[in-house]
Parts: C-alpha cells; sequence; structure tokens
C-alpha cells in the first residue's frame, strides 16, 4: 500500500491549508484513515481519523479547527485546517488501516511538512 500525501507548505496564522492523501496498492478493507503529526523533539499525535463509516475523532487541540473528510470509491483522506496556529507547525502523516484475513495492517504516507507563521 502507497500514501501519497500533498498540500502542505507555509501559511500565516489564521490561514488555511487543505492536506490530501490517496492511497493506492493492495487495498482489501480500510477500517479507517487518519492524520498524525509531528513537530521536532515531539512524540507523533493523532489529529483527526475517520472510520469507512464516516465516525470521526478529532484531537482537543484540533477540534473546531480541523475538518477531515473521505472519499471511500477513490481511497482518499483530506484535511481542511483553518485557523492554522504557530503549534500547528509539523510533519503531517497520512494513515491508513485495514483488515487483511482478520488482522490489523497500519500504513503511513513519507509526510508533508506544515508550517504556520506567526
Amino acid at each position: 500500500v502507497q500514501l501519497m500525501e500533498s498540500g502542505g507548505g507555509v501559511v500565516q496564522a489564521g490561514g488555511s491549508l487543505r492536506l490530501s492523501c490517496a492511497a493506492s496498492g493492495s487495498i482489501f478493507s480500510i477500517t479507517s484513515m487518519s492524520w498524525y503529526r509531528q513537530a521536532p523533539g515531539k512524540q507523533r499525535e493523532l489529529v483527526a481519523s475517520i472510520t469507512r463509516g464516516g465516525s470521526t475523532d478529532y484531537s482537543d487541540s484540533v477540534k473546531g479547527r480541523f475538518t477531515i473528510s473521505r472519499d471511500n470509491a477513490k481511497n482518499a483522506v483530506n484535511l481542511q485546517m483553518n485557523s492554522l496556529k504557530p503549534e500547528d507547525t509539523a510533519v503531517y502523516y497520512c494513515g491508513l488501516s485495514q483488515l487483511i484475513q482478520s488482522l490489523k495492517y497500519t500504513y503511513w504516507g513519507q509526510g508533508t511538512q506544515v508550517t504556520v507563521s506567526s
């Protein structure tokens, strides 16, 4: 499975960015897709996730500002980020989890840099 992220960049505080992630390869039964981020010197943390059925979960730090959505037909997930803050600066990673013969597998993209200037 390959995950290709796009949409990162540099934006001023208060601005918006939209991240996209497209999955390809041996995809059988996706259970969820997600966005994680990792800032320098910090652990990778969950930003948002969405199940195949559309249930979403957000980190408290992004609730009300970020929106995750997915296109099941295209095996794609998007992250609309509004009201960005300098503390949102990080490398953002797309993740995909699927079940293969009842075993859960998780795959990661290479990441896209988001930099929010103050």
